[in-house]
């Protein structure tokens, strides 16, 4: 079986014979197309949905990593800081100090009488010698910080060095007779417990005194008997508010149980200056201001000193 087709053209009529097996092979492309076409457009679909969804999944891993390096640089800055307010309290806390010395060493210095070339706090101090140079840091601007830091605190140990040399010069050149200690440590009152054993007021068992108690009103004059620096204002076990001040020579009074301070530590005391008030703080049983004497550290009777007559 067989067709033929005739088609008109300028040349005539051109005739097309179409046989079985041609038309067969028609039928069988045309029913098979919408298979194929349908199954590769499944195909690629399904190809290309997977393809997005691997690109997804990578997009969100990025994302993830860039919110944990979020965090660990928050966490950084945050740590960096603190280090950063840590050394600038240090910093401020260093420059305090070293103005407060200053301002110390100018005052003694001007009490004293002594020469402003000799101990001139507004210039740092003449030093010098060999350095073996020393590794930094490789961050220059840490390694700046923490080379102030350090100059800062030669600075106060130059200071307090300073310090101690001019309190020499104050006790042994300056103050003359006025530290020769002498005298009570009260105006108004009473010596109420000599030194050494006595029956102690608390166990009622023998114990040993080592200074004399003078009584007396609370609120009472506390005043030192030598001119001195003070060197210690605090609570201490046994002796509640306690002033210490030294005299040079190795000597130093203690003035214990008192209400109020009226001085600090540093500064340059004369004798019979008010120091604080009489009070009834630390291990006491009523107002009234022990007393004690130290000679290198050791104490001794401060009855003789008491009794002694002053230097005209």
């Amino acid at each position: 079986m067989s067709f033929t087709i005739l088609q008109r053209s300028r040349n005539g009529i051109r005739s097309l014979k179409v046989t079985k097996l041609g038309i067969m092979s028609l039928l069988t492309f045309a029913v098979t197309l919408p298979v194929i076409t349908a199954v590769g457009g499944y195909q690629l679909a399904k190809y290309r949905g997977h393809i997005a969804s691997v690109d997804q999944d990578t997009i969100n891993d990025w994302r993830t990593q860039l919110a944990d390096q979020r965090t660990e640089l928050d966490k950084a800055k945050e740590r960096s800081q603190k280090k950063l307010n840590a050394l600038t309290a240090r910093l401020g806390i260093l420059q305090a100090h070293v103005r407060r010395l200053d301002a110390a060493g100018s005052r003694i210095a001007n009490i004293a009488g002594i020469d402003a070339n000799e101990f001139n706090f507004s210039q740092p101090p003449a030093i010098g010698g060999p350095e073996e140079p020393e590794s930094v840091s490789s961050n220059s601007s840490d390694a700046e910080f923490l080379t102030l830091l350090d100059d800062l605190s030669s600075q106060l140990l130059s200071r307090e060095q300073q310090l101690s040399a001019i309190e020499s010069l104050v006790l042994d050149k300056h103050i003359g007779v006025e530290s020769y200690i002498s005298g009570r440590p009260i105006t108004k009152g009473w010596m109420s417990s000599f030194y050494g054993r006595r029956t102690d007021p608390f166990s009622g068992r023998p114990a040993w005194h080592a200074g004399l108690d003078f009584a007396g009103k609370e609120g009472a004059p506390v005043v030192s008997t030598a001119a001195g620096v003070v060197s210690f204002v605090g609570d201490r076990h046994g002796y509640g508010l306690l002033i210490e001040i030294s005299h040079g020579d190795g000597f130093v009074t203690r003035y214990g149980h008192n209400k109020t301070a009226l001085v600090k530590v540093g500064e340059v005391i004369s004798k019979n200056q008010q120091i604080a008030e009489m009070g009834n703080s630390g291990r006491s049983t009523g107002a009234h201001v022990h007393y004690e004497i130290l000679k290198n550290g050791r104490q001794i009777n401060p009855l003789r000193y008491v009794n002694r007559r002053s230097k005209s």
